[in-house]
């Protein structure tokens, strides 16, 4: 299952990616984006965002800009004026209902293009802004057209053209519903496409709107000014908390972590333990920590942070080491947080995080409580290791060293198991309350009635008591 269809594949639609999609959870203030081309291999280079993310400006660009660099010149804009992803489910024949399907020729399209890529979640800002875009990309002016004059169009395949149509929508009129009305766009957009396939035009159509249909606004639950007020000075509102260490290469960020908190300790021999709160000296304004000798490629990453002299240690370093690899049975590639190293005064510490520490390649790791003494994540390597006299705890850690698009993560993939302590005492609850109900039953059924009784009319029963 996944959110963007990067090439053609048999048996894959766009109203079951967008249907996914919305299964997942409805998103506000998003408008989806659908692009195919009639020449291949627009997208191969590019990896597909992670599950239920919401793709930005700066992601848009790099799509469009493969489309524009590597396809045809000649673009086809299907701008509507309103469009969110609940049109799809209620009008695409979403639930299996191909019959009353609103958008055949748009789905014929996507499956006979031999390149498509579907974005169900894109910020309406970054939507609102591809006519400008490609305006951009191309160099060239567009041209509003209507699906009547196409066809005395001609064009060049050597010059870059921008065409424009402009689709209607509305949520209510008297005269057409919004499935009719959708249902006419969907004509206009094959009758385009047929036109261009007489003339034998290779191109590339976007379909996306300005603007989403509909808008869920969240509200907040907590009741403000109502009732009686304590004359108080107003609480100070929480600090933000820092952003996370970015590492960039030549091409953008490709690394980042961060923690709420990163404590570590060293027990030496015959001496106190010596405690090092790096949080500070990581994160935030005052950080002091060097990133060099940091490095990132598609399969191997090395996160060196490198604070200096610290408490004496001289030349202290943390290391995160992470690859990533195609695994056959679960058909994708995951990536691991192989070694966590520490190096000290010319030696190293090592610890294994393989086991615990790992998450698909598009997503980021999180977890609420790394730590290598109390339910550990973190293992040395063996006990001869330096690590055997380090005590490392991380508190609400995350890190991704792979598919990373900018300054925020991924959506992140928890260490947290399915079996909580809460859904084990429910269980075990559950399980007590079942046993003493067959118990009950049980003796219920074992219950018998007398097979004599007394009869009114004549001699009672006589039973004879015997010691």
């Amino acid at each position: 299952m996944a959110d963007v269809k990067m090439e053609s594949r048999a048996g894959m639609t766009l109203f079951s990616i967008l249907f996914t999609m919305f299964a997942l959870g409805q998103c506000s203030d998003q408008v989806p984006v659908v692009i195919w081309s009639s020449e291949s291999s627009l997208w191969q280079s590019q990896d597909a965002p992670a599950l239920g993310h919401v793709v930005s400006g700066s992601q848009l660009v790099t799509y469009l800009s493969s489309a524009v660099s590597n396809g045809p010149r000649s673009v086809l804009l299907f701008l509507q004026d309103k469009l969110s992803l609940d049109d799809f489910t209620m009008y695409g024949g979403a639930f299996g209902n191909k019959q009353d399907n609103a958008f055949p020729n748009l789905e014929a399209a996507l499956e006979m293009a031999p390149s498509s890529l579907v974005l169900p979640s894109v910020d309406w800002h970054a939507s609102s802004a591809v006519p400008a875009l490609l305006q951009e990309k191309l160099e060239t002016s567009p041209v509003y057209l209507e699906p009547s004059t196409l066809r005395q169009l001609r064009l060049n395949h050597s010059i870059s053209s921008l065409l424009v149509l402009r689709l209607p929508y509305t949520t209510s009129t008297q005269f057409m519903s919004p499935k009719e009305m959708l249902s006419g766009n969907d004509e206009v957009i094959g009758e385009v496409l047929s036109i261009l396939k007489s003339q034998a035009i290779p191109y590339t159509a976007v379909f996306t709107a300005l603007r989403p249909s509909r808008v869920i606004r969240e509200v907040s639950l907590a009741v403000e000014n109502l009732g009686r007020s304590l004359l108080q000075a107003p609480p100070k509102p929480a600090a933000a908390p820092h952003p996370p260490v970015m590492y960039n290469n030549t091409v953008g960020p490709c690394i980042l972590l961060w923690a709420e908190n990163l404590t570590m300790s060293h027990v030496r021999s015959g001496g106190a333990p010596v405690l090092f709160e790096l949080t500070s000296r990581t994160f935030g304004p005052g950080a002091s920590v060097s990133l060099t000798d940091s490095m990132c490629n598609r399969t191997h990453s090395r996160l060196v942070l490198n604070y200096g002299d610290v408490e004496g240690y001289k030349d202290f370093k943390v290391i995160f080491v992470m690859n990533s690899r195609h695994y056959p049975v679960s058909a994708q590639h995951w990536f691991t947080l192989d070694n966590v190293e520490i190096e000290y005064n010319g030696l190293k510490a090592r610890f294994n995080g393989s086991r615990q520490i790992y998450a698909p390649q598009n997503y980021s790791f999180h977890c609420q409580s790394v730590t290598s003494f109390r339910n550990p994540l973190l293992v040395p390597f063996s006990s001869s290791d330096n690590a055997t006299n380090w005590r490392v705890s991380f508190t609400e850690f995350q890190i991704q060293g792979f598919n990373v698009t900018g300054p925020s993560f991924s959506y992140a993939s928890d260490c947290a198991g399915f079996f909580t302590p809460g859904i084990w005492m429910g269980l075990l609850s559950t399980l007590l309350m079942v046993l003493i109900l067959t118990y009950g039953l049980h003796m219920l059924m074992q219950l018998k009635t007398m097979d004599r009784f007394d009869d009114p009319k004549g001699a009672s029963i006589s039973v004879p008591q015997t010691e």
